[in-house]
């Protein structure tokens, strides 16, 4: 019996080093979320981006914001660790920002066909121009992920269906614009940067659905260009 008491004992330890450490984060019982107490390679940029001290040191404090986060765009698991995929968002977050109102300004997007709806799948960014003129956006979008890209090249609007359900995923895509064979504009009920992205579709939060709903038609163009990050 003592032999098999220390044969649990050292099991236990092993266990112990080998388990991420946590806290507890907020509420108890079933509501109880953990918390790394590790400090993540991205430490420094996320305490940055979410306004906390910046010292690159991981705190209760700074897991909590970085869990809220997480929990917000479906970051997984959303544990406050600041490693590469909630830096990822975060950096989308902000060369997005940095686009402004120009978000034509590299030219790709074509100019000479009137209305056109433009798709950059390297900022995961979408806009509506007339020639130069910029109509609606820049707003963010959630393209296709790895094996499931987007397609890019120039497209027309061939099809629109407000309240659409896939067929395939059995799920609702609302305010649906195909656009190439089963890719469309649509909304979704989920945050537009949460990783790893669609199934080729460029979901969209629901008021620039909405909006593109209302400002575009079928025949009108759609250009997409660039790669998605990590496709």
């Amino acid at each position: 019996m003592g032999d098999k008491r220390r044969r649990l004992g050292a099991a236990a330890a092993v266990v112990g080093l080998l388990a991420p450490a946590m806290v507890v984060a907020g509420g108890t019982g079933a509501e109880a979320a953990t918390c790394t107490t590790s400090t993540g390679p991205y430490q420094k940029q996320v305490e940055k981006f979410l306004g906390r001290p910046v010292d690159g040191k991981q705190s209760a404090a700074d897991c909590r914001a970085i869990q809220a986060f997480q929990t917000k765009h479906s970051i997984s698991p959303n544990i406050g660790y600041a490693g590469p995929v909630t830096w990822g968002v975060m950096n989308l977050m902000n060369k997005q920002k940095a686009v402004g109102s120009t978000p034509n300004r590299d030219g790709r997007c074509p100019t000479n066909k009137g209305r056109i709806a433009c798709v950059n799948l390297t900022l995961q960014i979408s806009w509506i121009q007339d020639g130069n003129t910029l109509k609606y956006g820049p707003v963010p979008v959630r393209t296709g992920r790895n094996g499931y890209e987007t397609r890019t090249g120039a497209k027309k609007i061939y099809w629109r269906h407000k309240n659409h359900v896939s067929s395939i995923y059995n799920v609702p895509m609302p305010y649906s614009q195909f656009f190439d064979g089963g890719q469309a504009f649509h909304s979704v009920g989920i945050s537009v940067w949460a990783p790893p992205g669609s199934h080729g579709c460029v979901n969209m939060r629901t008021a620039d659905a909405q909006k593109y709903w209302d400002m575009l038609r079928t025949g009108d163009d759609v250009y997409v260009y660039g790669r998605k990050p990590g496709t």
